[in-house]
This record gives structure tokens, C-alpha cells and sequence, in this order.
């Protein structure tokens, strides 16, 4: 668990006032953190060809998570991208994307789990999985598991078929892409670095998240 506490922004501009504070996620694994209304979310592909799982809550209600269904409509789309605004399930406007090397992100797959990969991939043991990372990593914000619903599975590429069939495709992203997203309320963000290999070409690999931060004084967060 690592805090994030500082002045806050005036401006989603980023500029040269922002400090960011780095964390790698280390393959299919996952890490939370609070991150103040003006401040910033990166995400890294350090390696390339990695996904993973955002998830947002409001750091005051915490039973109010992003919500993709409330996304999709104020957007009026299911593609987020430059310009989209990640909505909670009270509607509430938890961040804005402000840049994206990628363009591609999925929001209707929900997070891998113990049970997808023995219903789907006849697991017989147990399996790292962005589920439980998520809510692991939450639950020391005392966020509980059922607030965790559908993340934005960054550069993962899936689409619907003309027979209403989900496809999932190869991820575009390389070496240094990143996605940066403006939070505009005071949210708990977790992120995944995703375990299924169909879905990081044959392999998993690090995330870099790095959180950016302004104002005169700002406090680094303490380490999980």
C-alpha cells in the first residue's frame, strides 16, 4: 500500500512542476495507491507486449468503482482513448485519458481469475490473476472485494464480431508506450501487470506506473 499525498494540482496540465514518483509492478503481480484530485497515472510498457488491469475507486466512498458501462455511455463509446473520461458507478468522474501511445484498451473482459483459468484453461491448482491482485491490493485501503468489477485492460485489444463473438488480438503496444490519465477526484488505483499469456504475446513482463505529482512540497509515498 503506498500513499500519495500532496498539494493539489491547479491545473491537468502536465508540465515541468510535475515530480513523479516511479513504481515497477512486477510481472503478474499488482499494486494500489492513493493518488490526490490533479494528479497524474502513467502506465509503462517497460519491455513491450505486456497488459494490464486499472482499476479506480473513490478514495472517500470506496464502494464506488469505475464502472464501464457508465463509461460507454457518457462517452458514447466502448473505445477509450485521448479525450475519455473513466466514469465510477455513481457517475462520478474519477480521471480523464490525456495521452495514449497505444489508442487500443479493452473495457469489456473482466479481470482474469482463480476461476477463468479452470473453467477456460482447466487449471487444477492455484493461479496468479488480476482479480485477486486488484482486490489484494485494495484491501489495504479496506476497499471491499465486491467494489472490484471491470478495469480497463490497458493495451489489451479485443473486438466484437458480427455474430457477437469477443476476439481477442494480439496487444499493439511496444517498448515505452504509455497511457497517462489526469485523476479528477481523489481515487485508489490499482494496477495489474496481466498473467495470461494469450494476451502478452506468450509471456508476462513489468509495468512501470508512475505517479505524478505538483505543488511546492510533495510527500513521495511510502513503499508496500
Amino acid at each position: 500500500m503506498c500513499d500519495v499525498d500532496a498539494s493539489r494540482a491547479a491545473s491537468g496540465d502536465v508540465g515541468s512542476s510535475v515530480t513523479w514518483v516511479e513504481h515497477t509492478v512486477s510481472a503478474a503481480s499488482g499494486m494500489a495507491w492513493r493518488v490526490p484530485t490533479g494528479g497524474f497515472l502513467r502506465i509503462t510498457d517497460v519491455e513491450g507486449g505486456q497488459t494490464g488491469d486499472l482499476f479506480l475507486v473513490d478514495a472517500v466512498d470506496r464502494s464506488d468503482g469505475l464502472s464501464n458501462g457508465r463509461s460507454f455511455d457518457y462517452n458514447s463509446s466502448v473505445l477509450m482513448s485521448v479525450g475519455s473520461k473513466l466514469y465510477s458507478s455513481r457517475s462520478n468522474v474519477l480521471a480523464t485519458i490525456i495521452s495514449d501511445d497505444v489508442g487500443r484498451h479493452d473495457f469489456l473482459y473482466t479481470p482474469c481469475s482463480q476461476e477463468m483459468y479452470e473453467i477456460q484453461h482447466g487449471a487444477i491448482g492455484p493461479h496468479p490473476n488480476c482479480y485477486d491482485n486488484l482486490t489484494t491490493a485494495l484491501a489495504g485501503y479496506s476497499v471491499p472485494a465486491s467494489t472490484v468489477t471491470v478495469a480497463l485492460n490497458v493495451f489489451m485489444v479485443a473486438s466484437i464480431a458480427d455474430d457477437g463473438g469477443l476476439v481477442v488480438h494480439p496487444t499493439r503496444s511496444i517498448k515505452g508506450d504509455s497511457i497517462v490519465l489526469r485523476v479528477e477526484r481523489d481515487v485508489l488505483a490499482a494496477v495489474t501487470s496481466c498473467p495470461a499469456a494469450g494476451c502478452n504475446r506468450g509471456a508476462t513482463r513489468p509495468l512501470l506506473v508512475s505517479i505524478g505529482l505538483t505543488g511546492p512540497d510533495v510527500d513521495r509515498p511510502s513503499g508496500p
